[in-house]
């Protein structure tokens, strides 16, 4: 199996870590770095709801996603005036993910705002950001139990990552030069339990269905790995949770 240029086998992610509790002004937060791709998550809990969601005794989650002025090169400009389509797409991934995996009406009457904020940019930073937010959601999951003096019930694992096809071979977790000249480039969200979405689009020329069924084992293969860092950052911060299994 030949090598990629930063070394890694072909079904191999970058290096991934959760650096927990950042920020001591909200209910959870992680710097996840995964290879030069960094992504601050906050998770916050406010005391009302939608209107959708008003009189049901339960909560909702929604999601907010930016990148940072330097995380690339050239500079990224401020979304002063609204956020763009690319923007506003990420960010309505995030927060259908992980309503897929937090019970809602166990919430109360609160809302759940992660906010997912990318530091550096190389490449799956919505894949990222999703992995990320779960571990901060679990902190302020847990942080709303001790308020309501209730057992924490944790959520369902969650995690994402990216995989493509690069000439004419299946890679998992594509970094920047990868990924900009894949043929495919497809983005995995899903649980122990099965799928919560892929995002799969070819850039020039189709792929076969043997293609992605060999980009969904790489990226189940993959979530395994990401199931076991954020179970072992969480229990750094005092928070066992049941070890996960795709």
């Amino acid at each position: 199996m030949s090598l990629r240029p930063d070394g890694r086998r072909a079904d191999e992610l970058r290096p991934v870590t959760f650096e927990i509790g950042l920020q001591r002004e909200v209910a959870g937060s992680v710097l996840v770095r995964w290879g030069h791709t960094h992504v601050l998550c906050s998770a916050t809990l406010e005391d009302r709801v939608p209107a959708h969601r008003a009189g049901s005794g339960g909560g909702w989650l929604t999601a907010e996603y930016a990148l940072l002025p330097g995380a690339t090169r050239p500079r990224f400009r401020r979304e002063r005036s609204g956020v763009g389509g690319r923007t506003a797409e990420i960010q309505r991934l995030i927060g259908r993910s992980l309503r897929a995996a937090v019970d809602l009406d166990a919430l109360g009457p609160r809302t759940l705002w992660l906010d997912c904020d990318v530091v550096q940019a190389d490449g799956g930073t919505r894949c990222a950001s999703i992995t990320g937010a779960w571990v901060a959601a679990c902190l302020a999951l847990r942080h709303a139990a001790q308020a309501d003096a209730r057992r924490f019930v944790p959520p369902a694992a969650l995690a994402a990552v990216s995989v493509g096809v690069v000439g004419d071979g299946v890679l998992t977790d594509l970094d920047y030069g990868e990924d900009s000249t894949a043929n495919v480039d497809l983005n995995y969200v899903g649980t122990p339990a099965g799928i919560v979405e892929i995002q799969g689009t070819a850039e020039g020329r189709v792929y076969t269905h043997d293609q992605l069924l060999e980009m969904v084992a790489y990226a189940d293969a993959a979530l395994g790995t990401l199931f076991s860092a954020q179970r072992l950052a969480l229990l750094g911060a005092g928070l066992e949770l049941p070890e996960a299994h795709p």
